[in-house]
């Protein structure tokens, strides 16, 4: 396993990342492995893990988790966070949280790195042949 910022981490890493994050990898095990969920990825099985590029896999994830999208015209790039910093807590009281803000150069890189930042944190570990 090799350790990697998820502000940096590619389309494939982000991919796997969210894959474990939505318990794809406890479900199918053997999904786990770099090597098998390059094979998964790269469309070598009837069903395909593209979060950050496919609407159909990333979009239900935004809707679901509430993550916020909009367009930083400097520098240029989305920013994605959730609503994680917007809530109260068991008492009524307004709660200053954390909202894992993300960037990206797209809608679906961007909450993907939200996503998996408010599951995992600001650094992860993806398999060396994801690196």
């Amino acid at each position: 396993m090799k350790t990697i910022k998820v502000s940096e981490a590619t389309n494939i890493q982000l991919d796997w990342l969210v894959w474990v994050c939505a318990g794809g990898a406890a479900a199918y095990p053997k999904t786990a492995s770099g090597k098998a969920f390059s094979k998964l990825w790269h469309g070598n099985s009837a069903t395909y893990v593209h979060p950050t590029t496919d609407w159909a896999h990333g979009g239900p994830i935004i809707e679901r988790e509430k993550i916020n999208l909009e367009w930083w015209h400097m520098p240029k790039e989305w920013h994605a966070e959730t609503n994680e910093a917007l809530r109260y807590d068991d008492k009524g009281e307004f709660v200053d949280g954390s909202n894992f803000p993300q960037h990206g150069p797209t809608l679906l890189i961007a909450a993907a790195r939200c996503y998996v930042a408010s599951k995992m944190g600001e650094e992860v570990e993806v398999p060396e042949e994801l690196a």
